[in-house]
């Protein structure tokens, strides 16, 4: 599917409903995953613009301006879930990161702090700064202590694009006028990856509203079997 048909399809900050069924998409589970194929998976990954079940997720290396810190996803060892973002959206975005603030607080509950990381990416590198992100985390209850949360921002446009379009196959479009918003807004496609210590996608959770209890459980799962 072409990414910037598949983007149009959606609207801002949408997500796109694929027709199908799943029985028979997978007739050998890949490699290097744990859990079984997903009923909410309509395609074989290899068709869908993002890295879905059984693919490994690209690399990539960013700071996190509120540890002063940088990631590199190639040296993690962890289970570790990654989505994109910008500080500033009045809906679908707050939505995303209260549910997994939300699901942080269940996974850290259970012991599992050290095991699962939260990677969280702007796209919005002009506004997102330091006290934006921080804010962000304080709005939606964010617990940046525990130490496994982190904010990661490209430092410019270029990189931003580079990574969450080129890389994550994640589309997004700038819109300078916005009904929305007093600002610039971002047409932009909500996706997030759950993936295990050896780097491959094991979810690709579509759309803000996640289910606080199946992502927990499948984190729980991943973490058990890894």
């Amino acid at each position: 599917m072409d990414r910037r048909a598949y983007l149009g399809a959606l609207g801002t900050g949408g997500t796109l409903a694929l027709a199908g069924c799943v029985s028979g998409i997978f007739e050998d589970q890949p490699e290097d995953v744990i859990l079984s194929p997903s009923d909410d998976q309509h395609a074989e990954s290899s068709t869908l613009p993002y890295p879905a079940y059984g693919e490994p997720i690209p690399s990539f290396e960013l700071p996190d301006p509120l540890r002063d810190a940088v990631i590199d996803t190639d040296q993690l060892d962890t289970t570790h879930l990654i989505t994109t973002f910008f500080a500033a959206c009045p809906a679908e975005c707050g939505v995303l990161i209260r549910r997994l603030a939300e699901i942080q607080s269940m996974t850290n509950d259970n012991g599992l702090t050290d095991a699962v990381d939260y990677l969280v990416i702007t796209f919005d590198p002009e506004r997102d700064d330091a006290d934006m992100l921080r804010e962000n985390a304080q709005m939606h209850t964010v617990d940046l202590e525990a130490g496994n949360w982190y904010y990661l921002r490209p430092d410019d446009d270029e990189e931003a694009s580079d990574i969450v379009e080129d890389k994550l196959g994640l589309e997004y479009e700038r819109i300078d006028e916005s009904e929305r918003m007093d600002t610039y807004d971002f047409n932009h496609i909500v996706v997030t990856f759950l993936v295990n210590p050896e780097g491959v996608v094991e979810r690709a959770y579509r759309g803000e509203a996640l289910n606080r209890e199946q992502v927990a459980s499948d984190i729980e799962t991943v973490v058990s079997n890894s």
